[in-house]
């Protein structure tokens, strides 16, 4: 069994972990405490990617301290690595210093090297349990999760619209639909992303920056744009800045490739039978580039076909008390011909944010790590 003192460190271990959700992309965001004799002696979390791991930062602040971390319990929010890979692995760390124990949140999702580190550290004679906070630990790193174990990452689409589901003027419209409290707040969400997604129809009508501005951010997330036929004007303010990734089909103007990638834009493409963008093979692309989190900003059209095409995971939706009658809606996409057969979702989250309700709302409920003692 874990003990009070044991819930009380790792949860100081994930608020650690919590300070780097803007900056491990697309390592995971993990915290280590390090405690002997009932003495809190070395904190860390994972640095941006090349950096330490929050295990060797940990270690160095118990050496800045003049602490011998000799004997003590490592608490991680994480499975200690057993890789090298830009970095040694952070098992072998611990068991050089002769920690006695290490309590880890929950094991690494990469199935190539889950348990592993955890093996590692048992056969050194060190004292191994797993489980505690697993599942907070799982949603700090929800994306980097469902990269290891589907190889796409985490999708969170988000919709602003009034309380019967719209999200402009027939116009087109729309600033400012929500107050400022959730419009910063959907900064913050975009800011935790790796990547900001978007489409055409969205650069043609609103000509957005897609970057996160209502928060401090020490980086700015991927920018990503769907556009099949590449018609993205030259001037659009998604082209200034970082250059953003854009997907098109093979119907593309090939006479607008070279300008685009003079603007220093990548461009992908994936077409399926229908002459658009594979959606589902764009997600898997994403992934292989190191997207834990994609936060999708579009317009009904590209929300209905991603809900369509079962690219979604959860949604993050921001209602204002207001209506707007007959204007355009969040998604567009044909109903089904039973209630049975409709999209069904679980509330995971409904908070008040100024006078507007923020809710996320999941389409498939995430995986549940199990808190036990191994």
């Amino acid at each position: 069994m874990f003990s009070q003192t044991d819930f009380a460190h790792m949860e100081r271990a994930l608020a650690l972990a919590s300070s780097g959700m803007y900056t491990t992309t697309p390592n995971p965001r993990v915290g280590c405490v390090l405690v002997k004799n009932g003495e809190v002696i070395g904190m860390g979390f994972t640095q941006p990617t090349g950096q330490d791991h929050a295990e060797v930062q940990a270690l160095k602040d118990a050496r800045a301290r003049g602490k011998d971390p000799r004997g003590a319990t490592a608490y991680v929010t994480l499975e200690p690595c057993s890789h090298f890979g830009r970095t040694p692995p952070c098992a072998h760390a611990l068991i050089d210093v002769r920690v006695e124990k290490v309590i880890a949140a929950m094991e690494d999702p990469n199935p190539t090297v889950s348990g592993r580190g955890l093996t590692m550290l048992r056969d050194a004679g060190i004292d191994v349990r797993c489980g505690l906070l697993a599942n907070e630990a799982h949603e700090l790193n929800i994306g980097f999760v469902s990269r290891m174990t589907r190889r796409r990452p985490w999708v969170r689409m988000k919709v602003a619209a009034t309380l019967d589901g719209r999200t402009s003027l027939p116009s087109g419209e729309s600033q400012w639909i929500t107050g400022e409290n959730a419009r910063a707040d959907g900064h913050a969400w975009r800011a935790r992303a790796c990547a900001i997604l978007t489409g055409i129809g969205t650069v043609r009508e609103d000509d957005p920056q897609l970057t996160v501005r209502a928060v401090d951010t020490p980086r700015q997330p991927q920018r990503v744009l769907i556009d099949s036929r590449l018609d993205v004007p030259l001037a659009a303010r998604i082209l200034d800045g970082a250059p953003p990734w854009i997907f098109h089909s093979a119907e593309a103007d090939s006479t607008r490739v070279d300008a685009l990638c003079d603007k220093g834009a990548t461009l992908v493409e994936l077409s399926n039978e229908h002459g658009k963008v594979d959606l589902s093979a764009m997600l898997t692309t994403l992934a292989d580039r190191g997207i834990n989190e994609l936060h999708v900003e579009a317009g009904h059209k590209l929300n209905g076909s991603l809900l369509r095409e079962g690219c979604v995971d959860e949604l993050l939706v921001y209602l204002a008390p207001s209506l707007l009658g007959s204007a355009p809606g969040m998604f567009d996409f044909a109903p089904p011909d039973t209630l049975d057969a409709r999209p069904h979702l679980k509330f995971h989250r409904i908070d008040r944010l100024g006078d507007d309700l923020r809710i996320l709302a999941r389409f498939a409920k995430a995986k549940v790590v199990k808190s036990e003692l191994r």
